[in-house]
């Protein structure tokens, strides 16, 4: 069934959907992602849809130059998950009182912890192979600040402080429970404030270079290899990626403490992390040819990797592990995915559908998070199916709490 090529397009592009299913705006974006003489290849994950620049859902292959755009704004943003020995008998009827503690530790939406997390805090966290990287090396990493664009250098401040929260939007945190009632702790968020601006600092540089003048979207400005604009925004990227990756785990060690104080008369314990990224770039040999990768809202699914996809806030997300297809240039959907615009989702529910919709499920039900409403996405299990070829189920997990910015 899957993979199906979409017409006309210069770059050869394989897509997990059908035209019929992807709306034309982003199947245009699309074309004009492959129209770029340095695109060798382009994926479409099942999870499609319009992005600014690139469309969301994309892994593109390109020689010798990157773009931007191809990345996001959050860069870095991924996902964290991690199995506990707790199960459906432990949790309260009441998930009320877990929900408040986790929302005290881990500040969301705009908000952010009146002082730096202190490192000690990553004590903590659930041992696993990233977790030594990412207790150590601090001082390194905030040193490295002061290399970045210097037009950031104002939001040093507020990069520390932001360190260890979830923002807003699709961001979350979940408590889940799989298909044996065993618990689970999912969460989702990126490289916050400062990612951003690392990112449309170096997307305004990259729409006035001489080579991008007469791009059909000047949003898919790009850098060249040996140049020093890509030199920058390949440091300034990596770095953000880094931020991405420590914020998540500094979230996981509040969480999982939370965790322990909901639980006082018992040790709770937890499994090795897993960590995937969703908005990056990565040196990989594609078609036996170097060539830089960016997956915006699409995961590496390498023969073995293990990766997580979630759904909804009613629904259910998914830990996979990937087959290593090539055709997919060894990648998996990052989620559903958007089938409607938060402006739109705000027109058309109301929230008692939201109440309706995210019912079991202990959760903000107001209009704040009108806009992440179940039915703004696709249907995640469809989403799935369509990418039997490229991961396999590991665990279903079903959400019991989320937290929402």
């Amino acid at each position: 069934m899957f993979p199906v090529e979409l017409s006309g397009a210069r770059a050869r592009t394989l897509m997990w959907a059908h035209e019929s299913d992807i709306e034309a705006a982003a199947l245009q974006q699309l074309r004009n992602i492959a129209r770029l003489e340095w695109v060798h290849g382009v994926r479409v994950m099942p999870d499609v849809h319009l992005g600014k620049g690139a469309t969301v859902g994309s892994v593109i292959a390109m020689r010798d130059a990157v773009a931007p755009a191809a990345v996001g704004v959050d860069i870095g943003c991924g996902m964290e998950s991690v199995r506990t020995d707790l199960t459906a008998a432990d949790l309260p009827d009441d998930l009320r009182s877990l929900r408040s503690r986790i929302e005290a530790a881990v500040p969301v939406g705009f908000a952010a912890h009146q002082h730096e997390v202190p490192v000690k805090v990553l004590a903590g966290r659930p041992s696993g192979a990233t977790t030594a990287t990412l207790r150590s090396g601090w001082d390194r990493f905030w040193a490295r600040f002061g290399e970045l664009d210097e037009r950031v250098a104002p939001r040093e401040s507020k990069a520390h402080k932001q360190m260890g929260t979830l923002g807003g939007g699709n961001h979350f945190i979940e408590v889940c429970l799989d298909t044996d009632d065993q618990v689970w702790i999912l969460l989702h968020s990126g490289s916050r404030n400062i990612g951003k601006e690392i990112a449309e600092r170096h997307m305004d540089i990259a729409r006035k270079l001489p080579h991008n003048q007469n791009l059909v979207d000047r949003d898919l400005a790009v850098f060249l290899a040996n140049t020093p604009e890509m030199a920058a925004y390949r440091h300034d990227l990596t770095w953000a990626q880094e931020y991405a990756a420590r914020n998540r785990a500094v979230m996981l060690a509040l969480v999982c403490q939370a965790v322990r104080e909901e639980f006082p008369t018992r040790e709770v314990r937890f499994d090795v992390p897993i960590s995937c990224h969703h908005n990056y770039v990565a040196e990989e040999v594609i078609d036996g040819t170097p060539m830089l990768v960016t997956r915006k809202g699409a995961v590496r699914a390498g023969k073995g990797d293990l990766a997580l996809i979630p759904g909804s806030m009613g629904t259910r997300s998914y830990v996979v592990r990937g087959k290593g297809n090539p055709d997919s240039f060894d990648s998996a959907s990052h989620g559903a995915g958007r089938r409607m615009s938060r402006n739109a989702a705000k027109r058309q529910f109301s929230v008692a559908d939201l109440v309706a919709q995210t019912e079991g499920v202990e959760s903000r039900k107001d209009a704040g998070v009108l806009d992440e409403i179940p039915a703004a996405y696709k249907n995640i299990d469809e989403v799935i199916d369509a990418q039997r070829d490229l991961v396999e189920v590991v665990a279903t997990l079903r959400q019991v709490l989320c937290v929402k910015g």
